[in-house]
């Protein structure tokens, strides 16, 4: 009886069917193995599930070997800025538009406003929805829905007014907090009405029908203190906002997200390994990006992007994404989109979905396991490798006068790796699942081996600084000799004088 037939694929074979013949139209998973972009030629998607403990080589054996390919756009997720630090001069070599969302420095990062990216009413709820989901806390479980409903209705109220009436620079959350900020209160006097509530009342004049007035009005069913309570619940809920970092980096918009799958563009959003507290805007970026890519391969390109579009998620549990994130994993291939989801164990992935971190992982059609030191993680992968079949012989003997000698054949089943022995795997050696085809060791990528590795940092190459400026303030020469018409005010600020 056969018990399983499991068996190792063979790297070489297996890479033929799937490679490009243009090295850099590859994936890079292994050593031996890289998948060509065409996903119409080979018939699966370019989702890659990375799993690996700390010092496994997620960087440097899969994300900085994948950036240095320059094949695509890229958007990536960067803790310590190390990646862009690293791979920044090669992308720029390559012909790249370098951008930088940087939560660590936002004093030298590009702006991003979500409002640049609404289009129309629908497009506001959904990014109402993705704020509040983002800026609460993991695990916060309320009983009472109503506040988190209620702070809805009045952000929604908000913006949409904002979309409607304001001029497209007044469309950001700092003129968002100005208005809350005018929304008082009186307990004792229910008559009292508030600046804001004067703006929607002659809003509601000119539009009655106006889905702001309408949203606003489900605010105001809110008794004084009551009203009270969900404004300062929304107040600490955009209290970053009122940073001035963060409210100049967040007044205008300099990302252009909708360029990205157009032109060769490697977006990197920088993020603190020890602070996740402001990482909620770059999960507002990344619903933003694919609402935006879908719609741009939709409306202008007949359903798929020009530029292919890599999202490389490093560490992707500190960034929350939309809750739909498993039906865009399901259909972004044929927009030309594919992610990367790099973590450090599965049991990161179940504790954010819970009830679909199975159609997250059925839906990337590369599993790419580097080692790690969780007992899940190796029984999981222990599972996925199967069983094989082993031949057994069993010898038996019986001394005396009557003895006699037997040999009995039969069949056992192994596991091809145990958990134990996955435990114990080669830190230099990884496990590569494909979809359809046999399980894969090979060796972890070898960074030095990459043509392009002499032009990154580890390559000897000087480190990658998108803030330097070419020319400081007192460099700016102008002849006035050759302006046809100027007016001097003043000479105070004029060198040597």
């Amino acid at each position: 009886m056969e018990h399983g037939s499991a068996k190792w694929g063979n790297v070489s074979e297996i890479c033929r069917r799937y490679c490009a013949k243009q090295y850099t139209q590859n994936l890079l998973l292994t050593q031996h193995f890289r998948m060509g972009l065409d996903g119409y030629k080979h018939k699966r998607n370019l989702n890659v599930l990375v799993v690996g403990g700390s010092g496994a080589g997620k960087s440097r054996t899969y994300a900085i070997p994948n950036i240095m390919q320059c094949n695509c756009s890229m958007v990536i997720t960067d803790p310590k800025a190390e990646l862009l630090r690293k791979t920044g001069g090669v992308l720029e070599r390559n012909g790249y538009e370098v951008r930088v969302f940087d939560l660590i420095n936002p004093e030298t990062s590009w702006c991003y406003n979500p409002f640049a990216y609404v289009r129309d009413d629908k497009d506001v709820l959904k990014l109402i929805n993705n704020l509040i989901r983002n800026t609460t806390p993991k695990g916060a479980q309320s009983s009472d829905p109503f506040w988190e409903k209620s702070e809805t209705a009045l952000l929604q109220a908000l913006m949409l007014y904002l979309l409607h009436e304001a001029p497209p620079e007044e469309q950001n959350f700092p003129m968002i907090m100005e208005m809350l900020g005018s929304a008082q209160v009186k307990e004792d006097d229910e008559d009292y009405q508030s600046p804001l509530d004067i703006l929607f009342e002659r809003l509601e004049m000119r539009d009655p029908e106006s889905i702001a007035v309408k949203q606003y009005a489900i605010y105001k069913q809110a008794a004084g203190k009551t009203a009270k309570s969900i404004l300062i619940s929304v107040g600490v809920r955009l209290a970053a906002f009122n940073l001035k970092q963060i409210a100049n980096l967040t007044c205008t918009d300099e990302l252009d997200l909708y360029s990205i799958g157009e032109k060769k563009v490697a977006l990197f959003c920088c993020i603190p390994d020890a602070d996740t507290s402001m990482n909620y805007l770059v999960g507002m970026i990344y619903s933003n990006l694919f609402q935006t890519l879908y719609y741009v391969a939709d409306r202008k390109y007949g359903g798929r992007l020009p530029v292919p579009v890599h999202c490389i998620m490093d560490e992707w549990p500190n960034v929350a994404l939309p809750d739909d994130f498993d039906k865009i994993l399901a259909t972004m291939r044929s927009r030309g989109i594919s992610c990367s989801i790099i973590i450090q164990n599965i049991a990161q992935m179940k504790a954010l979905f819970k009830d679909s971190y199975e159609s997250l992982i059925g839906n990337c059609d590369e599993f790419l396991y580097l080692g790690g030191n969780e007992k899940e993680g190796h029984k999981y992968v222990s599972e996925l490798l199967g069983k094989e079949t082993l031949d057994t012989n069993t010898y038996g003997q019986t001394k005396g006068r009557s003895g006699s000698y037997s040999v009995n054949y039969q069949q056992t089943g192994r596991e091809l790796l145990t958990p134990d022995e996955i435990r114990l795997l080669d830190n230099r050696k990884a496990i590569l699942f494909i979809r359809g085809e046999r399980p894969i060791m090979d060796d972890k990528y070898d960074l030095k081996k990459h043509v392009n590795f002499r032009y990154t940092e580890d390559g000897g190459a000087s480190p990658y600084d998108y803030a330097k400026t070419p020319l400081a303030h007192d460099d700016l020469n102008i002849d006035i000799n050759r302006l046809d018409d100027y007016e001097l005010l003043s000479t105070e600020d004029i060198l040597g004088e």
